[in-house]
């Protein structure tokens, strides 16, 4: 089982963790950018952190054999702090580095009017910088929030098929794939979506424009959720090939539509999961 992890923030996990995730299988990782844990107090603080997604966390990621490719934004949960808001500023010429597959986490946390006006400001710099976004649903009012997602991503005149919605689930998932998005669901141990939950959805739903990842972070999360959903997956009586593309084919087609995807071969005989490839950047 090859795994490519589409949503994970490796910067609040340990080394230990990407020696278990290589093992498990996981050979490629999206980080996208995210708070802190505490108020940040100024621009400084989120130019030390993009520079370290694009530099330290791929090194680290690459001593265990693992791909690290990140996306960057001001995140819904720092767009209502005004200390905040002049990452807006520099957040263009960072989208123009190798390495930035998207723009994101861009959306809503408590879908306010700071929030709305940061995630359009967000939208049109992944229209400009023609690369995919990343949006994150709310935890609250998700269906609500969802709906308010999917209004803005059409008024911004960006393809859907360049948006991802993140954390979806039973009440969400339709809407978005109705629209013409990704849609994605994020693996928790507590809270969001369990494997069975989101394998049930799988079932109604088919895998395609579907992928899982194990949002893992400061909280209680599990980075090895995404193996664990495909072996429910197998389970459930999906094949080997279902689980290769949801687990690995369908994030490789997201993330390679920014044209900066950069996958190590598969060792594997081409073969291996009948009439499918991996593509390599480019779109």
């Amino acid at each position: 089982m090859r795994i490519f992890d589409p949503h994970i923030h490796m910067t609040s996990r340990t080394t230990d963790d990407y020696r278990r995730m290589a093992a498990a299988g996981v050979r490629a990782v999206v980080e996208p950018a995210f708070w802190l844990g505490q108020p940040r107090t100024g621009v400084s603080s989120f130019t030390d952190y993009f520079d370290a997604l694009l530099g330290w966390e791929p090194y680290r990621a690459s001593l265990h054999g693992v791909r690290h490719h990140c996306t960057l934004a001001l995140n819904p949960k720092e767009a209502n702090d005004a200390r905040c808001r002049e990452v807006l500023d520099v957040l263009p010429r960072y989208l123009e580095k190798d390495g930035v597959v998207a723009v994101g986490e861009i959306g809503y946390d408590s879908m306010t009017p700071e929030e709305d006006e940061v995630f359009s400001a967000q939208l049109a710099l992944a229209v400009e910088h023609e690369l995919p976004a990343l949006v994150h649903t709310p935890h609250r009012d998700k269906a609500v929030g969802t709906d308010r997602t999917l209004a803005v991503v059409r008024e911004s005149g960006i393809d859907s098929g360049l948006v991802l919605v993140d954390h979806l689930n039973e009440l969400t998932v339709q809407r978005v794939l109705d629209a013409g998005c990704w849609a994605g669901f994020s693996v928790y141990p507590d809270t969001k979506m369990t494997p069975e939950r989101t394998v049930a959805l799988l079932l109604r739903y088919g895998t395609a424009r579907i992928l899982v990842n194990s949002a893992a972070d400061w909280g209680h999360s599990d980075p090895l959720l995404t193996r664990e959903t495909g072996r429910a997956m197998l389970a459930a009586g999906f094949t080997p090939d279902d689980v290769d593309q949801v687990l690995w084919r369908n994030p490789v087609a997201f993330y390679s539509r920014s044209g900066r995807l950069e996958l190590d071969p598969d060792p594997r005989p081409a073969d291996a999961f009948a009439g499918n490839s991996i593509r390599r950047g480019g779109n």
